[in-house]
């Protein structure tokens, strides 16, 4: 007997993304949502608003100390007057790295996230592996990220809520005096503003 079939098997999926592919079908079957339209908007969150968004707020930062203070005492208002509002970002707060403390940011509850200024959150960090052990041990999370810090420098977890979401601002890297706020951005990722990860070093 032939199973030549070209559609997807949803056993190829986590139980979460299956249950979304069968909710998607169900509601694209009976004309509710346009699968077209959705692809848009994920795509605009993962690669036009996501993380460029919060990588400028932090270029912005590291130019002009102003802002970086305005982002300390009032990151929503600060965020806000570069346009990056709306969904689960309405309530920030700005950590920032420095020499001797690291951030990093876990929800671990669900998966609250700041989606307007980092896009939509990465699988991992929804994970239940990741939001435990980011509280239990974030210096060996840190390490499987790729991310060994120095025994001196201590770790502080920010625990996002529904009330309150983070953003961290990595160190700016050594070499970049003279750059612009768009070159600059360019050096800032996703992960080194959850904390995950640092600035990437000037090529």
């Amino acid at each position: 007997m032939s199973h030549d079939h070209d559609h997807d098997h949803d056993n190829e999926l986590d139980p979460f993304a299956a249950r979304v592919r069968a909710l998607e079908t169900i509601l694209t079957q009976k004309g509710l949502i346009d699968p077209a339209a959705i692809d848009v908007i994920v795509d605009s969150y993962e690669t036009k608003i996501g993380p460029r968004n919060g990588a400028k707020v932090v270029a912005k930062a590291w130019l002009e100390p102003d802002f970086a203070a305005w982002l300390k005492h009032d990151a929503t208002a600060a965020i806000g007057s570069l346009g990056y509002t709306g969904r689960q970002g309405e309530h920030m707060q700005a950590v920032f790295n420095t020499a001797d403390t690291h951030n990093l940011v876990v929800c671990t509850l669900c998966s609250c996230y700041p989606w307007s200024v980092l896009g939509l959150p990465p699988v991992w960090y929804k994970a239940p592996p990741y939001r435990s052990r980011a509280v239990i041990d974030p210096r060996g999370l840190l390490e499987e990220f790729g991310l060994t810090l120095p025994a001196t420098t201590k770790i502080r977890v920010w625990d996002s809520t529904a009330e309150l979401r983070y953003l961290v601002v990595p160190m700016r890297p050594k070499g970049t005096d003279g750059w612009s706020e768009e070159r600059l951005a360019d050096l800032v990722t996703r992960d080194a503003m959850i904390g995950t990860g640092l600035a990437q070093e000037p090529a």
